[in-house]
C-alpha cells in the first residue's frame, strides 16, 4: 500500500510531464521540488527526484550530476523509510538502475574506466531485481550499455 505523500505526487507529475513529451516543463517543476526539499531533505524524495530529473537532460554531464545525487541519496535511504512509502520496495533494488545510469553517462562522456566500474556495479546487483518486465528492462539495458562501453561507443541511446 502506498502512503499519501505530496512531494512524491509532485515528482510523479513531473515524470508524467516528461513522459508525455514536455521535458522543459518537467525539468522546471522537478527543479522547484528540489528547491523545496533541499540537499539534506528526505532521501526517498531526493533519490527519486534526482533519478528522474537526470532523464530530462540530453547533456550527459548535466544528467551525471543528478544521477550522482540519486546514488548519494540512495546510500542514505533505508528500507524502513522506503516501506513507509511502498512496502513492496527495497533500497537494494534501486542500485542496478542507478549504477546503469551513471555508467551510461560516463560512457557518453568517453570516461570508459568510470563507465566500466559502474556497469560492473550494476551487474553485481542484478539479482536484486524482480523477474518481471522492469527487471528485464534493466538487465537488457545493462547488456546494451556494457556492449557500448566495450566498443567505446559514445552515441546517445534512444532510451537514455
Amino acid at each position: 500500500m502506498t502512503t499519501a505523500d505530496p512531494i512524491m505526487d509532485r515528482i510523479t507529475q513531473g515524470v508524467t510531464d516528461f513522459r508525455t513529451g514536455d521535458p522543459d516543463r518537467a525539468r522546471t517543476s522537478l527543479l522547484e521540488v528540489w528547491t523545496d526539499i533541499g540537499v539534506a531533505g528526505d532521501p526517498l524524495h531526493r533519490c527519486t527526484l534526482a533519478h528522474y530529473l537526470a532523464d530530462t537532460y540530453d547533456d550527459p554531464a548535466e544528467a551525471l550530476v543528478w544521477d550522482i545525487r540519486a546514488l548519494d541519496a540512495a546510500d542514505a535511504l533505508t528500507d524502513t523509510r522506503l516501506h513507509d512509502h511502498d512496502a513492496s520496495l527495497q533500497v537494494a533494488g534501486f542500485y542496478p538502475s542507478l549504477h546503469l545510469n551513471l555508467a551510461d553517462n560516463f560512457r557518453r562522456l568517453a570516461a570508459f574506466p568510470a563507465a566500466t566500474r559502474h556497469i560492473e556495479a550494476a551487474r553485481e546487483r542484478l539479482d536484486t531485481l524482480p523477474d518481471d518486465p522492469y527487471g528485464a528492462l534493466i538487465r537488457n539495458a545493462v547488456t546494451e550499455v556494457a556492449t557500448a562501453i566495450a566498443t567505446h561507443d559514445t552515441t546517445r541511446r534512444p532510451t537514455h
